[in-house]
């Protein structure tokens, strides 16, 4: 049976899921919190399965009670359920420590179905959330691909930029042309791009080679 705990400011909607998880045959509601406050005191007193949080509420809101429950309870598994979508919400949500960002139009079934999987230690995020976040690593990811290029893939990169053939890489830093090919495939990967123009570009566009 997963134990659960309702946090939400309105009472038709702590009503509304409780009366959906009451028939469900692997689910129990054993609290209910109307403010994040309560919500924090319930959960480290009750330790339900998984909890439900809203995000805007008065007081303590979603995000700061979730902070709150995760620094005295690592292993909460916390659900947010609220009405937004917004990038300032979606985010701080999720490096607070939420396992899963539901929208209030999801139906009923589907938030059930999200418990189960959050109980299983998945995490659940809506299609529109798990596209923000999709979308914001991209965008994060394309300035700090080379942060994982070592220094001597660095080193060979510049040279790449500068037009020097795998051999004449080879002479410059004392290496075989073998291990030269390594590292132009290791830095092609690692850069997410095709070939050595490509790898190029990106060096200039970052930065990485000396003018």
């Amino acid at each position: 049976m997963i134990k659960l705990l309702l946090v939400d400011d309105h009472q038709m909607v702590r009503l509304g899921l409780s009366s959906y998880f009451s028939i469900q045959d692997d689910m129990e509601v054993i609290g209910e919190a109307e403010d994040g406050q309560e919500g924090v005191e319930q959960a480290l007193s009750l330790r339900p399965d998984v909890i439900l949080m809203d995000l805007v509420m008065d007081g303590m809101d979603g995000i700061e009670a979730t902070k709150e429950i995760l620094a005295q309870w690592p292993e909460a598994k916390i659900i947010i359920v609220t009405s937004f979508i917004d990038d300032e919400k979606v985010f701080p949500a999720m490096e607070a420590g939420a396992s899963g960002y539901m929208l209030k139009t999801s139906s009923a079934s589907e938030i059930a179905d999200a418990i189960r999987s959050a109980y299983e230690g998945d995490t659940v995020f809506e299609e529109e959330v798990t596209q923000k976040i999709i979308e914001r690593n991209h965008m994060s990811q394309e300035y700090l691909l080379h942060d994982d290029l070592t220094n001597r893939e660095t080193e060979i990169l510049q040279l790449i930029a500068q037009g020097l053939s795998n051999q004449e890489i080879a002479d410059e830093c004392f290496i075989t042309l073998k291990t030269v090919k390594t590292h132009v495939s290791n830095i092609l990967s690692k850069l997410d791009v095709s070939d050595r123009t490509q790898a190029t570009i990106y060096a200039f566009k970052h930065n990485l080679v000396d003018d």
